[in-house]
């Protein structure tokens, strides 16, 4: 499976994307401090930019995302808001958006080591649509290792659940009440210049 592996701090950086939005509270890069003072870019390298930030955040590569953009073009309403509501509703990102993964990129390999199941049923797919009413737990005998027990209890980590998921965390499980909309995405992009990108 191919796995995007370029440094976080300094990708984050380079697309003006918080490291935050991935999971990474701490991480920071002090090269390049002077990096906002380049030449105005130009509209493609614009366009260009916003793409690859989304595919940054999301960890998918190219030819998946061009194909989101096919599917997206083909839905009712906003091809740029339809993107990004694939990419959204995709498995690992709401594992991750649960709280059940620090990261996105921990959510990808805990979905694609079998570690959750959708409505009852294993799912390894971390690019897995999911839909309202389907329930997302984390399967029944991975629920004793250290890294999910830390997940109930008194010492569990804050988890700021987007509107659009229920947590149950002492069942280690949530519910998809709805499907994300474009104001559930948590980092700023400009998607109408992804739409742009593709259309030239």
């Amino acid at each position: 499976m191919a796995r995007n592996m370029q440094p976080i701090a300094k990708r984050c950086k380079a697309l003006g994307v918080s490291p935050a939005a991935m999971g990474y509270a701490k991480k920071n890069t002090e090269r390049n401090p002077k990096g906002q003072m380049r030449r105005k870019q130009s509209e493609y390298a614009r366009q260009l930019t916003e793409k690859q930030k989304v595919k940054f955040v999301y960890g998918i590569l190219e030819k998946q995302f061009a194909a989101y953009y096919e599917k997206a073009v083909k839905m009712q309403g906003k091809t740029g808001e339809n993107l990004l509501v694939l990419c959204e509703s995709r498995l690992d990102n709401v594992v991750f958006r649960l709280g059940f993964a620090a990261t996105r990129r921990q959510a990808r390999q805990l979905v694609s080591h079998a570690h959750f199941t959708v409505d009852g049923k294993k799912v390894n797919i971390p690019s897995y649509q999911v839909k309202p009413g389907q329930v997302i737990a984390v399967k029944e005998s991975s629920r004793s290792s250290v890294l999910f027990q830390r997940l109930t209890g008194e010492d569990a980590p804050f988890v700021a659940v987007p509107e659009w998921l229920e947590l149950d965390r002492n069942e280690l499980k949530g519910k998809v009440v709805r499907m994300p909309v474009r104001e559930d995405v948590d980092f700023p992009v400009e998607e109408h210049l992804i739409v742009e990108h593709y259309s030239r």
